[in-house]
């Protein structure tokens, strides 16, 4: 990996990203040995321009970022590192240095849309109107769904394909819901099994 360390007298600057959210979590700089003991070590470590020294971060609270991976961007002066945190990364405790909020994606905004309808008890809500029939119902239409899908998936067109697996996981939505789980509960156990 290519550097440009001059451009910034010495430092660049680093973006750290949660390798699982994708949620921006906080900037700083490194200089060259920064981030060869960041590569070492496999935690992310920054040259601290107020303490003018490398600085672990975690290294007193126990919050170490690990690298998952190291981009470098088009200019060679910036760089990306999606790591994993432990613990809550900004000093005021937070997941973010940037907001409390996660960006976990739209599939995330839906599950949102949907607790809300239900919650809500919304009564013009197809949503709603279907968690109210019961789980052997919202199940049986997961299954409807699924067969559609393998049917679809059998021909050639693509949009009905795509149409049918985006009713699938919308239903299947409505059916964690109705479970009382939540997609963070699924993608636990997909990591657990990685």
């Amino acid at each position: 990996m290519n550097i440009d360390f001059s451009k910034g007298k010495g430092l660049v600057p680093v973006v750290i990203q949660n390798n699982t959210t994708l949620q921006v979590l906080m900037l700083g700089y490194m200089n060259e040995e920064a981030f060869t003991k960041t590569q070492s070590e496999g935690k992310v470590t920054f040259y601290s321009r107020s303490k003018n020294r490398l600085w672990t971060k975690g290294e007193e609270s126990g919050n170490f970022l690990w690298v998952k991976d190291i981009q470098v961007d088009c200019d060679n002066d910036t760089l990306l590192i999606k790591a994993t945190p432990e613990g809550p990364t900004c000093h005021k405790g937070t997941t973010s240095c940037f907001a409390e909020e996660t960006s976990k994606g739209f599939l995330y905004e839906l599950e949102s849309v949907i607790t809300d309808r239900i919650d809500n008890d919304v009564e013009t809500s197809y949503t709603n109107k279907l968690f109210k029939r019961g789980i052997n119902k919202v199940a049986q239409k997961v299954g409807e769904e699924a067969v559609e899908v393998v049917i679809e998936a059998k021909d050639n067109n693509d949009e009905l394909f795509k149409n049918e697996a985006a009713d699938l996981l919308y239903h299947y939505l409505i059916l964690l819901k109705a479970k009382d789980f939540t997609l963070t509960d699924i993608e636990n156990i997909l990591k657990n099994r990685s």
